[in-house]
């Protein structure tokens, strides 16, 4: 069966390579218009770009489909629509441009975190753990009946990078499995159960560390953070991206800040901690000051010993 692969990022553009070396026949590849990126001002071709243009498949790039895009899609022969991170909803006319329709793999177990930050915001949560849920896409978000679902448990300490890297490799493992039970038409199509939750793209102020929350929680911001757009605060008033950080249950640490308030620092043996909400300590350990380059907590304390709190 000939295939349209949409997607646009990194983990997109991963699975359209896994998609090809597994033999499948992709005809046409849809990503977004190439972006500014970083200071340069230069349009940047997306990921799945790059290597849709390396494995020379003609490649339409567009934000919003139009008559003359969906006309070459249909010129294109290809007749089921592979959909990740493509970063646009498809409307109806589009739905209707391909005889298979379109499938969506989504990085979290659907109903739950539909929207753009499924990752993000299931770290930010606290989750322990996650999924890839496959599903045929109609005109809502993410609301599409499943054709197959993959669990799997987050590390302790996986950011939104790494957890993302993996999943991109799980989906290709489903995806793979799935496909040929749909060229054969022998796959079932489960409509979604349960109560839907939202994962809306994190916004600067939801990144600001407030440290009245619990370290815990803060943890968790963190890691849902990175790599973008990262968790921040305020050190003598300078915007300072807090990278990596963990909770710290040491009975000998939260007794020495016992007395602390909430954005006190203190550090010992080399370590650097936070008091935080509900009596608890985070340690920091890795940050990057503005206009610096990131650096260890150890590091960037030695060179800011009088300050006293982040705010």
């Amino acid at each position: 069966m000939k295939l349209l692969f949409a997607g646009t990022p990194e983990v997109a553009a991963d699975v359209l390579k896994g998609l090809v070396s597994a033999g499948h026949e992709v005809v046409v590849v849809l990503t977004r218009e190439d972006a500014v990126v970083g200071r340069s001002k230069t349009p940047t071709p997306s990921a799945v770009a790059l290597v849709s243009s390396q494995l020379q498949i003609p490649t339409l790039k567009s934000n919003r489909l139009t008559n003359d895009d969906l006309a070459k899609i249909s010129k294109s022969g290809a007749e089921l629509g592979i959909v990740i991170a493509y970063g646009s909803i498809l409307k109806l006319d589009a739905l209707d441009s391909l005889t298979e329709g379109w499938f969506n793999l989504h990085f979290s177990v659907l109903p739950k975190y539909r929207g753009a930050a499924p990752v993000q915001r299931a770290l930010m949560a606290g989750e322990t753990e996650t999924g890839i849920t496959m599903f045929k896409l109609d005109e809502g978000m993410d609301t599409g009946p499943i054709v197959a679902q993959l669990q799997t448990a987050i590390g302790p300490r996986e950011n939104a990078g790494n957890l993302l890297t993996r999943l991109g490799s799980l989906a290709v493992s489903l995806l793979l499995e799935t496909l040929p039970k749909i060229y054969s038409g022998a796959h079932v199509l489960v409509s979604q159960v349960g109560q839907p939750s939202f994962a809306s793209k994190p916004t600067r102020e939801d990144a600001r560390i407030d440290f009245s929350n619990s370290a815990q929680t803060i943890q968790h911001q963190v890691l849902g953070l990175n790599p973008e757009p990262m968790a921040w605060c305020l050190a003598a008033e300078a915007p300072m991206r807090v990278i990596d950080a963990m909770e710290n249950q040491s009975t000998q640490i939260l007794d020495l800040m016992n007395e602390n308030n909430p954005g006190e620092i203190v550090s010992t043996e080399g370590r650097v901690f936070v008091k935080c909400g509900e009596g608890s300590v985070l340690e920091l350990l890795e940050v990057q000051p503005s206009s610096k380059r990131s650096m260890s907590a150890r590091d960037w304390f030695n060179g800011n010993r009088k300050l006293e709190k982040l705010t």
